[in-house]
């Protein structure tokens, strides 16, 4: 098994095959959604070895339901575990979010309500996975645009009880972080700072944008933008606490050219010291 280097990664896109396959790497991995890859034969999956051939590869699933509350999915479970056991990622990560109810798939990140009831289940739910596929994964700190009333636990400690109960490790998105606390009113810089660094195994970046609502003070995880300057300086904070770790440029909308992709992959880099021997000063 490939490992992760600590270095920026992007996530694949088939529109940059070209660019990507023909040209010296230029990045230090790539993730993929293993559901875009959850078919029998094909392109994609001649695309998928292709890549794993030349790089580190992450799988971030979007479709798993762990916060959900229902048993997993098995034909689900099945599918990822044989895209894991034939490509052998060097990262396997999931959404904190349910996405599924009684068959029903609804395609969307919905909140779960941290609770001790949802503690448990989450708890249960990452151990099936990890389980059924023979491997840790990392779970990821959630999006929220408004508190959920019955919520009973912070979310740091929420993620932090799931990871240590179950063996997991911690996929921080500092995008995320940024969005909730201003969505919420929570203080972002005191989040990161007391996210545990032995639990975290990946950081992700993305750009946002504030909702088309003038009367809205709301901001939306679009992945649709650069990263925006807050964001720069809290990932700076975090990665000047606990260290260099594989970060993922995600943008998943308006996806532009490969040049400019790589160019955000290329400031993280910066950020993260590699080729220069330092890295950014966190911002106060």
């Amino acid at each position: 098994m490939s490992v992760l280097p600590a270095r920026a990664g992007v996530g694949f896109k088939a529109e940059h095959a070209n660019d990507i396959f023909g040209n010296a790497p230029s990045v230090g991995w790539f993730e993929i959604h293993p559901e875009n890859y959850m078919v029998a034969g094909g392109p994609r999956l001649a695309m998928l070895e292709e890549l794993c051939g030349q790089y580190p590869v992450s799988m971030h699933g979007v479709g798993l339901s762990l916060g959900g509350g229902e048993p997993l999915n098995a034909r689900h479970l099945d599918d990822l575990k044989r895209l894991v056991d034939r490509f052998d990622p060097a990262m396997v990560s999931e959404h904190i979010a349910w996405s599924s109810h009684e068959g029903l798939y609804m395609a969307d990140l919905l909140p779960t309500p941290m609770t001790k009831t949802s503690l448990d289940q989450l708890v249960e739910a990452i151990e099936t996975v990890q389980d059924h596929i023979g491997r840790p994964i990392l779970i990821e700190n959630p999006t929220s645009y408004m508190a959920l009333p019955q919520n009973s636990i912070p979310e740091l400690d929420f993620i932090t009880e799931a990871a240590r109960r179950s063996g997991c490790g911690l996929l921080i998105d500092v995008n995320n972080v940024y969005i909730s606390a201003h969505n919420l009113g929570f203080d972002a810089k005191a989040f990161i700072d007391a996210v545990p660094a032995d639990l975290v195994g990946e950081i992700h970046l993305a750009g946002h944008e504030r909702d088309a609502n003038p009367d809205d003070d709301v901001l939306i995880d679009t992945h649709s933008r650069p990263v925006s300057d807050p964001v720069w300086a809290l990932f700076a904070r975090l990665i000047d606490r606990i260290g260099p770790h594989p970060t993922l440029i995600e943008w998943d909308n308006d996806v532009p050219e490969w040049p400019v992709l790589k160019a955000e992959a290329m400031l993280a880099d910066q950020y993260l010291g590699v080729d220069r021997g330092i890295r950014f000063e966190a911002a106060s």
